[in-house]
């Protein structure tokens, strides 16, 4: 009898350190000491999804920027219908040149050239002189904010 006792001890032993090595349960508590055993989440866990931002087409662009024109050059709506469909059409041509992923510079900025040549074309054309020149130095104003802002992150980095 104590034979078998000691054979069922050892058996039982034996088949727990298995068990512990196999499934990494070792420790308190069915792995959740941290010390031990598996070191992972007990709720499940969703994979990530990564979503994509959304592309903006040109109409879209244009009236994220429409207000602002209308409010600083004082459009009839006449004007705004005619500034819209121009900022439109050279937004949706400067996409479609993205869209092409050129690698020569020299292709990319003929083509840059091009839109901006018949913007302004277009823009002489379709807006009286005063309010296009408004419009010119209203987009001049706001690239220089830009610069400036640059300017001053890099000299207070050094």
């Amino acid at each position: 009898m104590k034979a078998i006792k000691t054979l069922l001890l050892i058996l039982l032993t034996s088949l727990s350190t298995e068990a512990f090595a196999q499934f990494g349960m070792g420790g308190m508590g069915m792995g959740r000491n941290p010390q031990t055993g598996r070191r992972q989440s007990l709720a499940p866990q969703a994979p990530q999804r990564q979503e994509k931002p959304e592309n903006l087409t040109a109409e879209q662009i244009v009236d994220l920027q429409m207000d602002a024109f209308k409010e600083a050059l004082d459009l009839s709506a006449f004007e705004v219908a005619v500034l819209r469909t121009i900022l439109v059409n050279s937004v949706q041509k400067r996409i479609e040149l993205q869209l092409l992923k050129l690698t020569d510079v020299d292709q990319i900025r003929t083509a840059v050239e091009k839109i901006d040549k018949e913007q302004e074309e277009a823009l002489k054309s379709g807006l009286s002189a005063d309010k296009y020149d408004a419009f010119i130095a209203l987009q001049e104003e706001g690239f220089k904010k830009t610069k400036k802002k640059k300017k001053k992150r890099k000299k207070n980095k050094t």
